[in-house]
């Protein structure tokens, strides 16, 4: 169960993927914002009855600048119910930094479940030319290459804007975030909707009434990721899971659908501040 609450686009990198990026640096033709989001999760509905009730929070923090590189940290705490008094409590905890070129990328992720013992991942990772060099500490040393290709979290972001920018619907890339054991790298597939007016009102929470955002539009994006392994061994097709936001165009996000096929979470915005950032030099 450990899959079900890990970080991703930078869901939360979407979460704003994050799960949401911002910063200072002019990325897909526009400043990305630092600041904090606060999201309260809560259960959907469940296809199989295997969660009663789900309750929990997503803290996200984002800071940086083109200069400086990027840095993001992530909080989920999370608690279902599947019924018989089986109550799965789970916390993980992410700390990032990328550069504004997506070259490099530096991790540290701790998961803990119930009372066990964490799980620690913590490595860093380098492009160089067509390949990218990892380096693990945790959960155990190891070195390895991945392909050139391959985006880091706050990259997926900016290619996200830049793609519903550009009015494409559709975005294919694959995405390491360092999640999991530290080696699994996600085939990912966007589907980017019709931009969202900034006069047009949906239903109000933070982000929508603070000045910084008002004259903002947005998109609303799918984003679902694949098991790129399984997807090489035996043709899968079905997404580890999916999340859905309206995503701005300084990276901040809204409106969080997490979808682990077995259940929907939700998280709404329950507080927005935005950070103080120095200017690049």
């Amino acid at each position: 169960m450990v899959h079900l609450f890990r970080t991703s686009l930078g869901v939360m990198a979407l979460a704003a993927a994050a799960f949401g990026p911002g910063g200072v640096a002019l990325a897909a033709n526009g400043p990305f914002l630092a600041h904090q989001a606060l999201y309260d999760l809560s259960l959907v509905k469940s296809r199989s009855n295997s969660v009663n009730s789900a309750r929990g929070r997503i803290l996200y923090n984002f800071t940086g600048n083109a200069c400086e590189g990027y840095t993001s940290e992530f909080r989920q705490v999370s608690e279902l119910d599947s019924g018989e008094g089986k109550v799965t409590l789970s916390d993980l905890r992410s700390n990032s930094w990328e550069d504004a070129a997506g070259k490099s990328y530096r991790f540290k992720i701790e998961t803990r479940m119930n009372e066990a013992d964490a799980g620690r991942v913590d490595g860093s990772a380098e492009r160089d030319g067509d390949r990218i060099n990892v380096k693990l500490k945790l959960p155990a040393p190891k070195t390895f290459t991945l392909d050139g290709n391959i985006v880091f979290p706050t990259e997926q972001i900016q290619r996200i804007i830049a793609a519903a920018r550009d009015g494409k619907s559709l975005l294919e890339l694959s995405v390491y975030d360092g999640s999991d054991d530290g080696q699994k790298v996600y085939n990912t597939l966007t589907v980017i909707g019709q931009p969202i007016a900034a006069e047009r009102a949906t239903s109000a929470d933070p982000s929508t009434s603070d000045e910084h955002m008002k004259s903002l539009k947005r998109w609303p994006v799918t984003v679902s990721y694949f098991d790129r392994d399984a997807q090489q061994k035996e043709g899968e097709q079905t997404p580890v899971y999916a999340m859905s936001f309206e995503l701005y165009e300084n990276g901040v996000s809204r409106q969080l659908v997490l979808d682990y096929n077995d259940f929907v979470i939700s998280g709404s915005m329950g507080k927005f501040d935005v950070k103080d950032s120095k200017p690049c030099n």
